[in-house]
C-alpha cells in the first residue's frame, strides 16, 4: 500500500468525544485538513495545551498512535484513537475533553496492504494494539475476516465492542472468552489447506509467536511494529528495526512489515 504523504506540518484537530472502553479511552478527534488515512498508519499525537508543562516538563515528545477508525464527512476527517493512560503522555491525552485541541502529524508511515482475491483473512490483535485492526476490519467485513483478540482482562476486552465483526478472545485470567493467549487461537485456526493472509498488531512476545507459527507454516502476514519514535517521518532515526534486507526507519519503511522480512521481532526498543 502506497503511503499516504501528509502535510508535514504539525495541525489541530478538535476533540468531538471521549469514550471509556472498560480500560481504554477512545478519542474522537475532527481533522480538517489533513488527507483520509489508510488502516496501519499512525499519527504523532500532542495536546494542544499543557504539553511538556509541569515541575519536570513532561511529557517532552509527541506520542505515536495507530488510528482506530476514519470517516470522511463533507467538511473532516472524524478520526478515532484508542489508548490507555499509562505514563505522562497517555495520561494527558486521555484527559481531553470536547473542543479542546488534539495536536496531531499524519497520516505516516506504511499500512497494511489488502489480501489477494480469494484469500481468507485472519486478524490478530493483543491488547491496545487492536486498535489498527479494526480500521482493517471494517475495510474487510464485506469478506468476512477472521478476528482473535487477547487482553489481560474482562475490562480491556470491553474493547472488542468496537469490532464490526465478531472476535473470538482470549484473556490472561480467564475472564472473558478461553484463558490463554490469543497466539494459542491463531495456531488452531491456521490448519492445512486454504489460502489465508495474517494481519497482526501487539506486544513484542505476541507478534514473535505469530511471525514464527505463520512462517513455519508458510502463511503470510503482516505485523504492526512499534518502536520508540521522536519525530514520526524519518529524521531522527529513532526508530530503525532489523530486517534480513538491514535495518529499515520503522516510521517510514514500515510500521507494517512482512513477517518474512522479519528475523525476529524482538530487537532492542521494541514496543516502546
Amino acid at each position: 500500500m502506497t503511503r499516504t504523504l501528509a502535510p508535514p506540518e504539525r495541525r489541530i484537530a478538535r476533540v468531538d468525544g471521549v469514550e471509556r472502553f472498560g480500560a481504554y479511552d477512545l478519542i474522537t478527534a475532527l481533522d480538517d485538513s489533513g488527507p483520509t488515512p489508510c488502516p496501519g498508519q499512525f499519527y504523532m499525537l500532542a495536546t494542544e495545551n499543557g504539553w511538556g508543562g509541569g515541575a519536570d516538563e513532561r511529557p517532552y515528545l509527541p506520542r505515536a498512535f495507530s488510528y482506530a477508525r476514519a470517516r470522511r464527512t463533507a467538511d473532516a476527517v472524524e478520526l478515532d484513537f484508542l489508548l490507555e493512560a499509562v505514563g505522562p503522555g497517555t495520561e494527558r491525552l486521555a484527559a481531553l475533553e470536547p473542543d479542546e485541541g488534539l495536536a496531531l502529524v499524519g497520516p505516516l508511515g506504511v499500512g497494511f496492504r489488502p489480501p489477494p482475491p480469494g484469500t481468507a483473512s485472519v486478524l490478530v490483535g493483543g491488547g491496545i494494539g487492536v486498535a489498527p485492526l479494526l480500521c482493517l476490519d471494517e475495510e474487510l467485513i464485506e469478506a468476512d475476516p477472521a478476528v482473535l483478540l487477547g487482553f489481560r482482562t474482562a475490562a480491556h476486552a470491553q474493547a472488542a465492542a468496537l469490532f464490526p465483526t465478531a472476535a473470538v478472545l482470549a484473556t490472561d485470567d480467564g475472564s472473558v472468552g478461553r484463558q490463554g493467549l490469543v497466539t494459542d487461537l491463531l495456531r488452531e485456526r491456521l490448519e492445512p489447506g486454504g489460502e489465508v493472509a495474517v494481519f497482526a498488531c501487539g506486544p513484542p512476545a505476541m507478534l514473535e509467536a505469530v511471525r514464527a507459527t505463520c512462517v513455519e507454516r508458510g502463511v503470510p502476514a503482516q505485523l504492526a511494529l512499534e518502536s520508540g519514535m521522536a519525530c514520526g517521518f524519518g529524521a531522527c532515526v529513532g526508530c530503525v528495526v532489523p530486517t534480513r534486507a538491514g535495518y529499515v526507519r520503522l516510521c517510514v519503511e514500515g510500521p507494517v512489515l512482512d513477517a518474512e522480512e522479519l528475523e525476529t521481532v524482538l530487537f532492542p526498543g521494541a514496543g516502546h
